[in-house]
C-alpha cells in the first residue's frame, strides 16, 4: 500500500531525511505532522525535504508530543518501514526533552521538574550549580507543589489514510488523533530557585551540556498575582487559519508556551503578536528593531483590538511615555533593541524607565524581527525583562552566522513555520514571478573591473560601483520601469549601494501618457540620511498618487516599511549573499492584491552584471527562496531589449563620463556617512542629525560642516549575521 503513504526517510544516521510527495492525496495532514517534528529544508512544487534534528524533536516535546506518536505516526505514513537507526535517533533526543521546565513565580525563575532525579542530574551541572540559589540556610533543595494542566485544545486532525481494507493496523488511525500526540502532566513537581543574572547560562547549559532542555510555559489563566490587561480583539478582526494554526501551537495544552512562529512577510505577523497578546491579557513588552516598526505595532494594536490609547506606552528616544505607577495596573510597552540595551548614559527619565521594567513581572515578550535577537548586544535585553512567556516572531529565521541555533534557548523552540507557496495557493500571498535579468557589462567598464580585481589596484569596492553603475544594467532598469508604469504598477528600485541609487533616481524618469500627451516625472529615494519627515512624504506620496509609481529605497526598505500597493522590486545590488535581505525584499510585494486572471500579479527582478562576483552573492542570495518554493526565470533578452530602445546613456561619451565619475567617486566618505545614518536610524535619531548630503549635481560632493553625533551602536547588518565589511562562506557542519 505504499501508494496511499506520502513520505520517504532515509535509512542513515547522517542526514535523518524525510521527503515528502507534495501532490499527494494526504499531503496537508501529513504536512502539518512533519513541520512539527522535522525541519524544513526544501518546499518545491513536487517534492518537499525535511530533516529530523536535535532541535525539531525537542520542539515537538515542547509542543506535548510524546515519543511514541512520533514514531507511530512517521511509521504510518512511510512508504517503507521506519528504519531502526531513526527509532533509535527520536528516542535518544526525546528521551530527556520535556522533562524539566523554567518557571517565573513572584518575579523569581525556578527550575521545575517531577522527576527528582532530573532535578539532580540537573544540580551537578556546574554552571547551574552556581546559578542554583537556596531561599534560606535550613531549606531543602526542592520546593514541592501541585501542578494540574488544563484541558488540552484539540490540535490535530484525523488522517483517513485511504486503506480501508488494512488488517493489521486497526489502531493506527488512532495514533494519528489530536489526543494520542498530546501528552497529561497533572502530578506533583519540584523546583529550586536559580539566579536571575544567569537564566540565560543556566538554559543554554542544560540543554547543550546536560542534555535537558527547559520547556517555558505560563500558566495565565491561573496567574491571580498580576493584573489583567484589558484588551479583547474586535468582533471585525478575522484571524486566518495558518494564524489560528499558529497560535494553537502556542496555546496547546491551555498554557502559553515560549517559543518562534515564522510567517512569510504579509502573512500578518503583527496580527498574530496581537492576538496572542489578548489571548494572555497581561502586561506586554514588544521589542522591534527601530521607531518605524514602534509606530507601526502601537497601530496594530489600536486597529486590531479595543485597548485604549493610554494603555500603550512608548520607550524610543523621542516618546518616553511613563508607566503606570501601580504594579496592579497591566499596560503594553513598546520599543526597540537598542533602546533596551543602549550601556551609554540615559536621560533622568530613561533610566526611571528601565528601572520600572526591571522590576515587573511580565506576562508576555514579543520579540519582532527575533532573528537579530542572538547578537551579543541584544542578549542582555532577555536578563532585563522578567517575562512569563516569551514570543519571537520572523519572516527568515536564518542569519548568515551560525547564531541562529541560540534562538532555541534563548527564546524557545520553532512552534510553528508556514508554506510560503500554500498561503499564496490559497490567496494569502501575491502570486509573484521571480526574474533574474542578465546584463553583459560594457567593454570599458568589464576592463576596469577586471583591472580592479588585479595586483595593487585591487579594489572590491571599486567593483561593486561598476557592476552597481553597468550601463547596460541601467538602461535595462529604465526599460523594466516603463512597462510595468504602462501597466500603472508601483515599483521600488532597490540598491544597497547608496550612490548608485542615487544616480538611477536623479538619472532615469518615468513616462506617463495622458490622452497621448507624454510627460516625465522624477523618482524620489529615500536611504539613511533622509529625514522623517520626507520618509513620509514620499510613502504618502507614493500610496496615492498616481503619478508617483515608483521610488527608489536602500537598505532602510528592508524591514518596517508599510508600503502593500507595491507589486514590482526592481533590485540593481544587494547586500553580498545575504539570504535574508533578499526575502525581506521580496515581502514588500506580498501583501495579496485582487488577481481575477489567476496569473502573476507582482514582479521581482535582480539584475546582475553577468560574469562578476555578483552572480555568485545572487546565487547564494536566491537559496532560502529556492527553497521555499519559489523558482527564478534567467532573462537574458531583457538588456538586449533595452538597448534597442534607448533613452540614457545613448552616446558612448556618457558612458565613459559616468566611468570616470565611478573611478573618482570618494566612496569611503559617502560609505560613513550612510552607516552613521543608518545607526541614527536604527536608534530614532535621524530627526535630530542632517549631514546635508548632496549627489544632484556632482556624484559625491558634500558639506561636511555639521558636526555628526550618533550613539556608537553597532549596525543591523552586523546584528543580523552579516556585515559590509567581511563576508565569509563556511559550511556550519563541519
Amino acid at each position: 500500500d505504499h501508494v496511499k503513504r506520502p513520505i520517504w526517510i532515509t535509512p542513515t544516521d547522517k542526514d535523518n531525511k524525510i521527503y515528502l510527495e507534495a501532490f499527494h492525496p494526504l499531503y496537508q495532514e501529513a504536512y502539518d505532522r512533519l513541520v512539527a517534528v522535522a525541519e524544513p529544508l526544501a518546499r518545491p512544487k513536487y517534492i518537499h525535504t525535511y530533516q529530523l534534528t536535535e532541535n525539531s524533536l525537542y520542539a515537538a516535546v515542547a509542543l506535548g508530543i510524546t515519543t511514541e506518536a512520533i514514531i507511530k505516526v512517521l511509521n504510518r505514513l512511510c512508504k517503507t518501514e521506519l528504519p531502526e537507526i531513526i527509532i533509535k535517533f527520536i528516542k535518544e533526543c526525546t528521551y530527556t526533552f520535556g522533562k524539566a521546565k523554567l518557571l517565573l513565580k513572584y518575579n523569581k525563575y525556578y527550575i521545575e521538574s517531577q522527576y527528582p532525579e532530573v532535578l539532580n542530574e540537573l544540580l551537578r551541572n556546574p554552571v547551574i550549580q552556581r546559578a542554583h540559589i537556596k531561599e534560606s540556610e535550613t531549606s531543602n533543595d526542592f520546593q514541592e507543589s501541585i501542578l494540574i494542566d488544563n484541558k488540552n485544545i484539540k490540535q490535530f486532525t484525523q488522517i483517513n489514510l485511504l486503506n480501508n481494507n488494512d488488517n493489521d493496523n486497526d489502531n493506527d488511525n488512532d495514533d494519528l488523533n489530536e489526543d494520542n500526540w498530546i501528552s497529561d502532566n497533572s502530578m506533583k513537581h519540584l523546583s529550586f530557585m536559580i539566579d536571575q543574572k544567569f537564566v540565560q547560562i543556566v538554559k543554554k547549559s542544560a540543554k547543550e551540556d546536560s542534555k535537558y532542555p527547559l520547556i517555558e510555559e505560563y500558566d495565565f489563566h491561573n496567574d491571580a498575582r498580576n493584573p489583567v490587561l484589558g484588551i479583547d480583539l474586535k468582533p471585525s478582526t478575522k484571524i486566518r487559519p495558518y494564524q489560528e494554526k499558529s497560535l494553537s501551537k502556542m496555546f496547546a495544552n491551555g498554557r502559553a508556551r515560549s517559543g518562534i512562529i515564522v510567517l512569510p512577510c504579509g502573512a500578518g505577523k503583527s496580527l498574530t503578536g496581537v492576538t496572542a497578546v489578548s489571548t494572555i491579557k497581561r502586561s506586554t513588552m514588544v521589542l522591534c528593531i527601530n521607531n518605524a516598526s514602534v509606530k507601526q505595532w502601537k497601530e496594530q494594536f489600536l486597529l486590531w483590538t479595543n485597548i485604549s490609547d493610554t494603555s500603550i506606552k512608548l520607550f524610543t528616544s523621542s516618546d518616553k511615555d511613563k508607566l503606570p505607577n501601580s504594579v496592579n495596573e497591566a499596560c503594553i510597552v513598546i520599543t526597540t533593541y537598542s533602546m533596551m540595551c543602549h550601556s551609554g548614559k540615559r536621560s533622568e527619565s530613561g533610566e526611571f524607565m528601565i528601572k520600572q521594567v526591571s522590576e515587573r513581572e511580565w506576562g508576555l515578550l514579543v520579540l519582532d524581527e527575533v532573528h537579530v535577537a542572538p547578537a551579543d548586544i541584544f542578549q542582555k535585553v532577555l536578563q532585563m525583562v522578567n517575562a512569563h512567556c516569551k514570543l519571537g516572531l520572523t519572516a527568515t529565521l536564518v542569519r548568515e552566522d551560525d547564531k541562529i541555533k541560540d534562538l532555541h534557548f534563548l527564546v524557545g523552540p520553532k512552534l510553528y513555520e508556514a508554506n510560503w507557496i500554500d498561503l499564496t495557493e490559497q490567496g494569502f500571498l501575491a502570486r509573484v514571478q521571480c526574474a533574474e535579468v542578465w546584463c553583459p557589462m560594457t567593454k570599458e567598464f568589464y576592463s576596469e573591473y577586471i583591472r580592479n580585481s588585479l595586483g595593487q589596484y585591487s579594489s572590491q569596492r571599486i567593483q561593486r560601483l561598476l557592476y552597481a553603475l553597468n550601463p547596460r544594467k541601467l538602461r535595462t532598469c529604465e526599460y523594466l520601469i516603463e512597462y510595468h508604469a504602462k501597466r500603472y504598477d508601483k515599483i521600488i528600485i532597490f540598491s544597497d549601494d547608496v550612490p548608485a541609487l542615487i544616480l538611477y533616481c536623479e538619472g532615469l524618469k518615468v513616462v506617463k501618457y495622458n490622452n497621448n500627451v507624454k510627460s516625465f516625472h522624477k523618482i524620489p529615494y529615500l536611504y539613511g540620511a533622509s529625514s522623517e519627515e520626507e520618509r513620509r512624504k514620499v510613502l504618502i506620496d507614493f500610496k496615492t498618487n498616481p503619478d508617483c509609481c515608483c521610488i527608489g529605497l536602500s537598505k532602510v526598505g528592508d524591514t518596517a516599511l508599510d508600503i502593500p500597493e507595491a507589486n514590482v522590486i526592481i533590485q540593481i545590488s544587494g547586500q553580498y549573499g545575504s539570504r535574508r535581505q533578499q526575502a525581506q525584499r521580496l515581502g514588500r510585494i506580498l501583501r495579496p492584491k485582487p488577481n481575477p486572471t489567476g496569473g502573476y500579479n507582482a514582479f521581482f527582478y535582480t539584475l546582475i552584471s553577468t560574469d562578476t562576483r555578483e552572480m555568485f552573492f545572487s546565487t547564494k542570495r536566491q537559496q532560502y527562496l529556492i527553497d521555499q518554493g519559489y523558482t527564478f526565470r534567467i532573462r537574458q533578452d531583457l538588456a538586449d531589449l533595452a538597448d534597442q530602445s534607448i533613452r540614457t546613456l545613448n552616446t558612448k561619451e556618457q558612458e565613459i563620463n559616468l566611468l570616470n565619475k565611478v573611478l573618482t567617486f570618494d566612496y569611503e566618505s559617502w560609505d560613513k556617512t550612510e552607516d552613521k545614518a543608518m545607526k541614527r536610524y536604527n536608534t530614532g535619531e535621524t530627526d535630530n542629525v542632517d549631514d546635508n548630503v548632496s549627489l544632484i549635481s556632482g556624484l559625491g560632493k558634500r558639506n561636511n560642516s555639521n558636526v555628526v553625533m550618533s550613539r556608537k551602536l553597532t549596525s543591523m547588518q552586523k546584528l543580523s549575521g552579516v556585515t559590509d565589511t567581511l563576508y565569509t562562506e563556511f559550511d556550519i557542519n563541519k
